[in-house]
């Protein structure tokens, strides 16, 4: 008998390419993780993964497998939530960007919680970009992502603003060339803010850029930068600050899902955004 728990460590490997990312996601050790793969290696009694330094690639044993595995875990979820009154069960991996997290997650994991408790949601925090790669690999099974075109089918839009620790910016206090604390450059909000100022003729350097919110937050408020957030994750000790700073874009947020069959937790928490967030 094939154990459930061996089976999808495979499938996530299979998608992600190296132990390391597979223990990051399920929150276990990389040794844990190996020897999940080496124990449905030996109740199989074939070698499904080539290993190197960089990471593992499927045998053609392993190739053959990881459509079956992938089917019986679907099937198993499919099954459970028909036959059970429990309701659903099941595993998900879910990505969006800091600032919805810190917004938008806590009310939506509550909600979904008291209505599926037997579905386990784990998170991954990334920006738009990176979790579109995540997504392709199937490294993750839904996110919340930017857009900034205004003909996506959004199910909700956030304004970005410019957040300083005074509630007006003087541009001679910076000598005429503002420091900003954006984050890293392949953001959405990043080149957003860039574009604006570049558009406005107003100089500006990057004193600073993360991914990290928090890190964005602590330099606004130490008042040597300007940094950019949606209005929703903007912290009430800062401030939300205008001209002489050019208006930026109304940014699109989207459900976006991993190119594989969608397990019924995976469909009953996008349909839970869809229809929780436009009012969060």
């Amino acid at each position: 008998m094939l154990d459930l728990k061996l089976l999808a460590t495979f499938v996530r490997a299979a998608h992600s390419g190296t132990l390391s990312a597979v223990a990051v996601q399920v929150g276990r050790t990389q040794s844990a993780v190996t020897m999940q793969v080496q124990r449905l290696e030996e109740a199989l009694g074939q070698s499904l993964f080539h290993r190197s330094g960089s990471g593992v690639r499927l045998t053609g044993s392993g190739e053959r497998f990881l459509a079956y595995a992938e089917r019986i875990l679907k099937i198993h979820d499919e099954a459970i939530s028909a036959l059970s009154d429990k309701g659903l069960h099941g595993s998900i991996i879910f990505g969006s960007p800091e600032d919805y997290l810190s917004a938008f997650f806590p009310a939506l994991l509550k909600g979904f919680g008291t209505i599926y408790p037997d579905v386990e949601i784990k998170v991954v925090s990334a920006p738009t970009v990176e979790l579109r790669t995540l997504l392709n690999a199937r490294q993750i099974d839904l996110a919340l992502v930017s857009s900034p075109n205004a003909s996506d089918a959004h199910v909700r839009t956030e304004a970005l603003v410019w957040v300083g620790s005074k509630p007006a910016l003087d541009l001679y206090d910076f000598g005429d060339i503002v420091p900003l604390a954006l984050s890293a450059s392949n953001a959405v909000d990043h080149k957003a803010a860039c574009e604006a100022m570049a558009r406005a003729g107003l100089r500006y350097k990057i004193s600073y850029a993360s991914n990290s919110l928090a890190g964005l937050i602590a330099v606004a408020r130490s008042g040597l930068a300007i940094s950019v957030m949606t209005e929703d994750a903007v912290p009430s000790d800062l401030h939300i600050l205008g001209a002489p700073l050019p208006r930026l874009p109304q940014l699109g947020i989207l459900v976006a899902f991993a190119d594989a069959e969608r397990s019924p937790a995976v469909e009953a928490f996008a349909d839970h955004i869809r229809a929780v967030l436009p009012s969060l």
